[in-house]
């Protein structure tokens, strides 16, 4: 009889629902059952050779019982695999034990950091730009980290020789998670460096920059790093840019433009000024009749105080004697 394939198939995170029973109890009848073993070897005259039997299988079976045993702390998660069949993953905190033949992959939850060393990206006007980010991760959809992606093989390939402990191996594990966070980090990071520019000396002011982007642009980061990271079971709650400059090859000259744009907006703004300042002192010297000018004593007057306003040094007075 043919059954509908893919129907039971998990595609994400599901709450483990397995056989799960308290670990303090379960040592109790572990121990009792252990001493009872023990107890029974040395009734073989009473009841006979076969107890030998029933003691040694007591036994064994109290020392299997001890590898069903696990502990999680807050934000610590298992996900319970059983012959290779997904059965669910385990949030509870506390103490507690479950089918001994049940694999127990350790996970962390927690927030982790991730600084992103600046790369060479080309901006939106083909500038070569160096940028870096700060983010901000934590694993969302166990199921996705541990089987949509080759995280274990990566965390196997990290374990020093002869390390074995269960905190090594989550370690290795999560640092393999943060290696595919780094890779996406840098392709997402040029995917959205690539859109715009890097200030508003090549585009319209109105338009979008790297520099002047602020909240905006680190919100199309968390979009692009979601999108991409999705897959992988990962969530990042905060990205940030953190460095931003031009590639040292055009940097020195990015930078004299920079002062030349500087210099011209100052002198824009010294020159509208002195101007006001030309206009009200004609209109005040007009309305209160201290002297009178012709055409081309306005003219010279003018000229003067425009020269003497937008100067960079200090004007240098020169007296008419009269001859």
């Amino acid at each position: 009889m043919k059954t509908s394939e893919n129907k039971s198939d998990v595609t994400g995170e599901q709450p483990f629902k397995g056989v799960c029973l308290n670990g303090f109890l379960m040592i109790f009848l572990d121990l009792i059952l252990i001493a009872v073993s023990v107890a029974l070897m040395f009734q073989t005259e009473l009841l006979g050779d076969w107890i030998i039997i029933l003691s040694i299988i007591g036994f064994m079976s109290s020392m299997l019982l001890w590898a069903g045993f696990m502990q999680l702390e807050p934000n610590e998660a298992r996900a319970m695999v059983f012959f290779g069949k997904y059965k669910g993953t385990f949030k509870m905190t506390g103490f507690f034990w479950v089918n001994p033949f049940t694999a127990k992959k350790k996970l962390s939850l927690r927030a982790r950091n991730l600084d992103v060393k600046p790369i060479k990206v080309n901006d939106k006007a083909g500038n070569p730009i160096m940028i870096g980010l700060v983010l901000v991760w934590r694993l969302r959809d166990t199921y996705k980290a541990m089987f949509e992606i080759d995280a274990q093989t990566m965390a196997r390939s990290g374990v020093q020789p002869g390390a074995v402990s269960g905190d090594q191996t989550v370690g290795n594990r999560m640092n393999a998670f943060e290696n595919f966070v780094k890779v996406q980090s840098d392709a997402a990071l040029r995917q959205v460096a690539g859109q715009y520019a890097y200030d508003d000396n090549e585009v319209a002011e109105s338009q979008l920059t790297l520099r002047g982007g602020g909240e905006e642009i680190n919100q199309q980061l968390v979009n692009e790093l979601n999108n991409r990271l999705s897959m992988a079971g990962i969530e990042v709650c905060e990205a940030r840019i953190n460095y931003l400059a031009y590639a040292p090859e055009i940097a020195a000259v990015m930078l004299r433009r920079q002062q030349a744009s500087a210099v011209i907006a100052a002198r824009e703004k010294i020159v509208e000024g002195a101007v006001s300042m030309v206009k009200m002192a004609l209109e005040k010297i007009d309305s209160e009749g201290i002297a009178k000018f012709d055409k081309d004593a306005k003219v010279k007057m003018v000229s003067n105080l425009l020269v003497v306003l937008c100067a960079d040094e200090a004007a240098q007075p020169v007296i008419n004697t009269g001859d």
